[in-house]
């Protein structure tokens, strides 16, 4: 397998430059440092989820090869926030990384490998040459191989060094809570607390728990989960025995529906790949959904267009789900809606039957609405109902607020009525697109966020929104009537800023005042909600990413791929592969944009636009079976996709092509 990724050239590995280092003991670390181990160049941003996925993919091959193997995370922020020091510092110990980290926030690293998309690996051999460059994730078989066969090679060369890399583990802070995600009000009787109470369910995320917290907002009454040494791991049964791992998002059930399932809360347990259930009588905690694999996207209905909706089946745990990051019970639908950040969906669960549907979204990573199947998201992360049955979204790595108007107009008593309900569609109220950003309130089509995580909608008929990396409580609410009669139109204020990364926002029990999850600052806060809101204008920007100058006119896009060892093009049903292009502005293209079949499309650049980005998708389908062979009825297929933007200045006299690398290892 290795002969698809390994670099037939022999190119020098650059040197790693940036402002500073950590996971070291407060030293540098340089290539010479690393001369004898193999090093794999991780470049990531903390944002992205795929990111996230790459460093649980590592971990195992981190620690088979420990003694010869030096990872080096080279963070190379999307977000303006994610370029503060203190914020990357929170997220190396919040992911728990235990391998020495770059901070590249001016990317010089980044472009010194030609990075373009998070995230990228890059594999240095002994001797400090690039022996494979591969973007996305889902690499670590084929990286596992060539480790191996650089290990044989250089041990008999005698390049290879074994022992310790540089890695230098921080030391541990002990807190109440650590890096909390979601929190939900105990809104009824729970196996012995009552709702009079004020309590509170928290994703106790850092610690891998989850907990009651009385009204103080700092009691723990009762966990489960995490164990004395806050273990992680996947594990059903008593309180103590648990575990999750990096659980965020969760949802109390009806006390109906409750006795019935025999579970009361919903967790949606992250990193595990799973939904658990909680009894809150007797503390035993289930799975309920997912088999631990993480869930990828279906390479023939990608490959084909077709849209994979509707009922995944009635036997949850032979399932595969992706990082689901919240979840609702929607008294509409009369299901538990989840948000699988990971594929960029809204997949619905049924407690009773067992079902689980995908309930919007394509799982294409993006900003497009239109009807739920069809729409693309990108990290969906916060969920809401508003009293019209409808599912607001905070949408994290597009900026946005989206909504589903569900068709459920009178919930799901009004479905009763008769008359065919409306087919759900999705809708952005604020947002751009996968790069856009800022802090600006006022009118919704100008307002912007910057990576929301958390969304609440309140009675009366505004919507809150955890603006994660602005460090702010926003507030959406459309147009309405006054008090005099008179129509005001719709709006984008802000109600509170100077928070550390809150990803949740609800309202207290009090109905007064607000409760914040603030991750980074560990904690839950009370915020009384202000007379008067801010009205913020820092402006609208860009993720910025060194730009490419390129010549106006025609010009030539191609995106290499080659099938990985054991694999072949999935050609039964004419060329599985496509390309999708698009510019910011849309005028930069005057020719060239869309869907087509191939990966090599001629474009024509406005000479009149003197910059922008391009928008690129390519994918890429492949089965298991041998090259010139048939492919085998029930042969495995696999989907290679990866997504650019691309930077431009457009100067005359400048390249007229640009060539990508779409590398096709499992």
């Amino acid at each position: 397998m290795t002969e698809t990724i390994r670099r037939a050239e022999r190119v020098r590995a650059s040197e790693l430059l940036g402002r500073g280092w950590l996971n070291t003991g407060g030293k540098d670390v340089s290539l010479e440092d690393l001369r004898g181990k193999i090093v794999i160049l991780d470049f990531w941003t903390f944002c992205c989820i795929n990111c996230l996925h790459v460093l649980d993919e590592l971990r195992p091959l981190e620690q088979r090869f420990s003694d010869v193997l030096v990872t080096v995370g080279v963070h190379s922020p999307k977000f303006e926030h994610e370029a503060d020091p203190d914020a990357l510092a929170a997220a190396v110990e919040r992911y728990e990384i235990a391998h020495p980290v770059l901070d590249d926030p001016n990317l010089i690293t980044w472009q010194a490998y030609s990075a373009r998309a998070w995230p990228t690996l890059v594999v240095i051999d002994p001797q400090g040459y690039i022996a494979a460059n591969l973007a996305g994730e889902g690499h670590v078989a084929g990286l596992t191989s060539l480790v191996e066969e650089l290990v044989a090679e250089h041990e008999a060369k005698g390049t290879l060094h074994r022992g310790d890399g540089p890695y230098v583990p921080p030391e541990p802070v002990s807190r109440t809570l650590r890096f909390p995600g979601k929190a939900v009000p105990v809104t009824r009787a729970l196996g012995g607390s009552d709702a009079s109470h004020g309590h509170f369910l928290v994703s106790d995320t850092g610690h891998h728990r989850i907990v009651e917290l009385d009204a103080d907002l700092q009691t723990v009454v009762r966990s489960w989960g995490g164990g004395e040494e806050q273990q992680k791991g996947h594990h059903d049964g008593d309180p103590d025995s648990a575990r999750f791992n990096e659980p965020q998002g969760l949802t109390v059930l009806p006390a109906e529906l409750a006795q019935q399932v025999g579970y009361d809360i919903v967790v949606a347990d992250t990193v595990n790949h799973r939904l658990r259930g909680i009894n809150a009588e007797t503390g035993v905690v289930t799975t309920l959904a997912g088999n631990g694999v993480q869930r990828l996207l279906d390479a023939e209905r990608a490959r084909t267009g077709a849209v994979e909706s509707g009922s995944l089946g009635t036997d949850p745990l032979n399932v595969s789900l992706s990082s689901p990051w919240d979840v609702l019970w929607s008294k509409a639908l009369g299901l538990v809606v989840i948000a699988m950040a990971g594929t960029h969906q809204i997949f619905t669960f049924d407690p009773v039957t067992g079902e689980l549907s995908i309930f919007a979204g394509t799982g294409l990573e993006g900003l497009l609405d239109g009807s739920a199947e069809t729409a693309w998201f990108a990290q969906t992360s916060g969920l809401t109902e508003d009293a019209a049955g409808d599912i607001w979204i905070a949408d994290s790595e597009t900026s946005s607020l989206r909504v589903i108007r569900t068709g459920t107009a009178n919930g799901a008593e009004g479905a009763e009525t008769g008359g065919a309900a409306a087919a759900p569609a999705v809708e952005t109220l604020i947002g751009e697109g996968l790069f856009d950003f800022g802090f600006r309130d006022g009118a919704p089509e100008q307002a912007r966020l910057q990576h929301p995580l958390g969304v609440t909608a309140l009675p009366d008929g505004s919507v809150l929104m955890a603006d994660t990396y602005n460090g702010a409580i926003r507030r959406y609410r459309g147009e309405h009537l006054a008090a005099d009669g008179t129509t005001v139109a719709a709006s984008v204020s802000t109600v509170a800023r100077g928070l550390k990364e809150p990803s949740d926002v609800l309202l207290d029990a009090d109905g007064t005042n607000l409760l914040v999850v603030e991750t980074n600052a560990h904690e839950l806060v009370r915020i009384a909600v202000p007379k008067e809101y801010l009205t913020v204008d820092e402006g609208a920007t860009q993720s910025q990413r060194p730009a490419t100058a390129v010549a106006p006119g025609e010009f030539s896009l191609a995106i290499g791929f080659s099938a990985p060892s054991g694999q072949k093009l999935d050609d039964r049903w004419g060329d599985p592969t496509q390309l999708k292009v698009s510019s910011s502005p849309e005028n930069l293209l005057l020719e060239g944009s869309g869907n087509s079949e191939g990966l090599s499309r001629t474009l024509q650049l406005n000479p009149e636009v003197t910059e922008g980005v391009l928008h690129i998708t390519a994918r890429a389908a492949a089965c298991d079976g041998a090259p010139g062979e048939e492919i085998p009825m029930h042969a495995a297929c696999h989907l290679y996709q990866q997504d650019w933007g691309i930077p431009i200045t457009l100067e005359a006299g400048a390249q007229s092509e640009l060539t990508l690398d779409l590398r096709g290892v499992r």
